[in-house]
């Protein structure tokens, strides 16, 4: 230690003097043979009395004199002795150098820096006065993430702030424990203590611990602790003492400062890997680093594996590395230096301190494909309560080997297996538990899954589920403590990868069941339409395999409301009457009058206005016949949807006041929400309609009234946070058509707003239908560029979606804006391509449409 070379301060006793030490074993051998002739002297010599009593006295004093001899030889009574310190003496120097290849943590640096400083004056360094215990820091996390490494740096760092020594102690915590008792011995030793050849136990080494650790500055690192027995013999009680202990798992000492140590970001990753492979290299080809980092699951362990393997290893680019590392049967064999060296070895003495439950949970753990879940999963896995397995799941936390990823939408604690930790468990899975014992464990998950994922949907949209739409159970989704649509968001990224994974496994029931179940939540929630569109195909791919033909009938229709919703015309008319010949056939006569409702919905959107009317009638007929007061209002809402398109907006507001008026009376609030918003886009167009007939002044209130609707419309569905509502709301709100330039302003950022929304939740039809609201609100503001520019945009997103009818709508409005900025030639192109595109779908009204402004040279404005 630089600048120290005595013990500072303290209890210095007076050394015994050499010739002291010389004369005692002499003079204790004179008193022994002296005691050893008197003793004998009386048998052998003839002696008076008095003079025998004298002799025997003289004997006696002798041998006390031979007894406090041997007292003060070494080794004779006393356990210790003073440390012969003279001038070449220094403190103990035992911490181990910092790594030349040390990376980042400027964080956790600055951190400990923080808590020294706190403890220790800026100028000596001494403790402060009000401290009573020895600082205590206690770094942990996971094997490899780097807790040596940082403890190491620090220690030399802040190495002359402790000038009466460094201890340090690896106490080989999940390999073999050390007994404190034998790092208390090394630990006096050090300090120049004499022990006898049996010191006593642990309570007496520590005694002397405290004794001689008192008043001095002593740096102590505890280097892969075991648990909290093993380090607490092993703490000073001196203030002016700290000690830096790593381990694996929380050790919840008392007055300790706890560390977790968690994995490098990429750029530190990157930066290692450069040190080690070098950095022309690395820069040279940077997203293959940042691969292999991302791969090493940014573990410092397995980054420096790679750097050295890279660094030998000249001929290999770090994209044959990378492509090395990809293959996850032979990752953990790329993370080995020697047999027992590297990833797995160092996982392998987590697991390995495990119990043989938790073992089995993290095995089957493995065999889950969902990225994290809640922990009720670990009690399925292994067929036990939910608590036991939540109790397992929390050890396999504390040994690191899992970790809480934190509560989510739904107020759920979430859990993961660390990919290294996955792909190790995987391999000891595979050999250890019989494939039957997996499926099972995995098919109890997929049974959970289904029973929580039916209990949301059912919750969420009732009226999906039986004619009665009430659910089954009885109130809401109790067990998920939290709304259906907050738990979808919690659960959807396990959802779809466990419907995946029951797909891969043949396990056709539980794909159906909780594919079934995220479908209708999807559905209800207007959410996650790619996540919808693939798990719907996986349905209807379980139906099929199930040999029943309702099932398929019902997934038919899940998937045709996908499709449909995405633009899918075709695809989504073709499943929709398939399902109604399917339910039609087996009598399902509640279940063929949804069918008859999709098949009427997707021939409107097409464009096909009489025939969708006739399948939209035909099944509000069916519900009503069937008792269905919910699924016929709703139809009602759809046919009053045909009859705004076809421009018959008495006819509209009749069956929109009808469906309120039920829907009032059932108390059913978002469907009310939902038919306001229909009904304030039939009040825009009769205001629409007045103003381009000549009467402004009953104009205005329409638009009033219309504006009001809508916005309250978007109220009720703010406050139940259904943000695909309320873009639809703001949508309709930007498409009113109110006169005036303020009104133009406003009603073009509500459909930005409506489009931030849809992007966000991926709607990307919804994102093309806006397109064409902001290209009619910049006409009505006289930006006719930028009400060409988002047309042509519309006109591009609904021919990638297959939407013609939208299309021939976008060509419409594109022709009209042309009109409007006296651009007649250009106009006619795009309104004639417009025409036969509504001729070809048999959309009568349309074609009318367009007719009118074909055939005018200066066409009247009834927007």
């Amino acid at each position: 230690m630089p600048g120290a070379t005595r013990w500072t301060g303290r209890r210095a006793r007076p050394r015994p003097r050499r010739g002291i030490r010389v004369a005692a074993p002499a003079a204790a051998g004179v008193a022994a043979a002296g005691a050893s002739i008197l003793a004998t002297s009386p048998d052998v010599f003839e002696l008076p009395i008095p003079a025998r009593v004298g002799v025997t006295v003289v004997a006696g004093l002798l041998v006390g004199l031979l007894a406090w001899g041997n007292a003060r030889l070494p080794g004779g009574g006393e356990k210790t002795r003073e440390p012969e310190i003279g001038p070449s003496w220094r403190p103990p120097d035992q911490w181990p150098p910092a790594s030349a290849h040390f990376t980042g943590r400027e964080e956790a640096l600055a951190e400990l820096r923080g808590v020294f400083a706190e403890r220790f004056d800026g100028r000596g360094h001494t403790a402060r006065p009000d401290a009573t215990s020895a600082l205590v820091v206690s770094v942990y996390g996971r094997a490899g993430v780097g807790k040596s490494a940082l403890t190491a740096m620090f220690g030399n760092e802040i190495g002359d702030w402790f000038p009466d020594g460094r201890l340090y102690a690896d106490l080989r915590g999940v390999d073999a424990p050390i007994d404190p008792k034998e790092v208390l011995t090394g630990f006096l030793r050090a300090l120049g203590v004499r022990l006898a050849t049996d010191p006593g136990g642990t309570d007496e080494l520590r005694q002397l611990w405290l004794t001689w650790t008192r008043g001095r500055r002593i740096l102590i690192g505890l280097d892969n602790a075991d648990d909290a027995d093993q380090v607490l013999p092993l703490l000073p009680a001196e203030p002016g003492c700290a000690v830096i202990v790593t381990s694996r798992r929380p050790l919840y000492l008392l007055n300790t400062y706890d560390k977790r140590l968690d994995v490098f970001s990429e750029a530190m990753g990157v930066e290692l890997l450069a040190r080690l492979a070098g950095g022309e290299r690395v820069a040279a080809d940077l997203a293959s680093a940042q691969t292999i980092v991302g791969l090493c699951e940014r573990l410092p362990l397995a980054i420096s594996i790679c750097g050295g393997r890279l660094a030998t290893r000249e001929n290999w680019t770090l994209a044959e590395l990378a492509g090395r590392l990809a293959d996850e049967r032979r990752r953990l064999d790329q993370l080995e230096l020697a047999p027992n060296k590297g990833v797995r070895a160092s996982l392998q003495l987590s697991y390995a301190y495990c119990t043989d439950d938790q073992k089995r949970l993290l095995r089957l753990l493995s065999q889950v494909a969902a990225p994290d879940v809640p922990d009720r999963v670990a009690g399925e896995l292994l067929a036990i309560q939910p608590i036991q397995g939540a109790d397992h799941l929390e050890a396999l936390m504390e040994a690191q080997l899992a970790e809480c990823s934190g509560k989510d939408a739904a107020r759920q604690l979430r859990y993961r297996l660390h990919e290294l930790v996955r792909l190790f468990a995987h391999d000891i899975a595979v050999a250890e538990e019989a494939e039957e014992g997996r499926r099972a464990a995995v098919e109890r998950v997929l049974s959970g899954y289904r029973h929580h994922t039916q209990r949301a949907a059912m919750a969420r949209w009732p009226q999906d589920w039986s004619p009665t739409g009430r659910h089954p159970g009885g109130g809401a989704a109790g067990q998920v403590q939290a709304s259906a649509a907050d738990w979808l968001n919690a659960e959807r990224l396990s959802l779809v990868a466990m419907v995946h994974q029951a797909k891969n496994l043949g396990l056709w029931e539980q794909a159906f069941g909780v594919g079934r179940a995220f479908c209708s939540l999807c559905h209800s929630l207007r959410a996650y339409w790619s996540d919808w569109r693939a798990v719907a195909d996986i349905v209807c791919e379980a139906a099929g395999h199930l040999d029943d033909p309702k099932s398929l009938g019902i997934a038919l229709i899940e998937r045709s409301a996908v499709t449909g919703g995405l633009g899918l015309r075709r695809e989504a008319l073709a499943d929709a009457e398939r399902a109604l010949d399917i339910f039609t056939e087996g009598g399902h006569i509640w279940w063929a009058a949804r069918a008859m409702r999709a098949v009427g919905m997707t021939l409107s959107s097409e464009g096909n206005m009489d025939r969708g009317e006739t399948f939209l009638v035909e099944a509000i007929a069916a519900f009503r016949a069937e008792g269905d007061r919910w699924w016929s209002a709703r139809t009602q809402r759809n046919l009053a949807e045909l009859r705004l398109r076809q421009l018959r907006l008495d006819e509209a507001v009749v069956l929109l006041e009808e469906a309120l008026n039920i829907f009032e009376e059932d108390g059913n609030r978002y469907s009310e929400a939902q038919t306001l918003r229909v009904y304030g886009e039939v009040l825009s167009a009769q205001a629409r309609s007045r103003n381009s007939g000549g009467d402004p002044a009953g104009a205005g209130g329409a638009f009033i009234r219309a504006g009001l609707t809508l916005h309250r419309a978007a109220e009720m569905f703010r406050a139940r946070g259904e943000q695909w509502e309320v873009a639809r709301c703001l949508r309709a709100a930007g498409e009113v058509g109110n006169p005036g330039r303020e009104h133009g302003l406003l009603e073009l950022e509500q459909v930005r707003k409506a489009a931030d929304i849809l992007s966000s939740l991926g709607d990307t039809w919804g994102e093309a239908r806006t397109l064409v609201s902001a290209g009619r609100a910049h006409a009505r503001l006289g930006r006719f560029t930028d009400a060409e520019n988002a047309l042509n945009a519309a006109l591009q997103a609904f021919g990638r979606l297959g939407d013609r009818w939208w299309a021939a709508q976008s060509l419409y409005y594109l022709g009209r804006v042309r009109l409007d900025a006296r651009r007649t030639d250009d106009a006619e192109a795009p309104l004639r391509e417009a025409y036969d595109i509504f001729a070809t779908l048999g959309d009568q009204a349309a074609m009318k449409r367009v007719r009118e402004y074909l055939s005018a040279s200066g066409p009247p404005d009834p927007r």
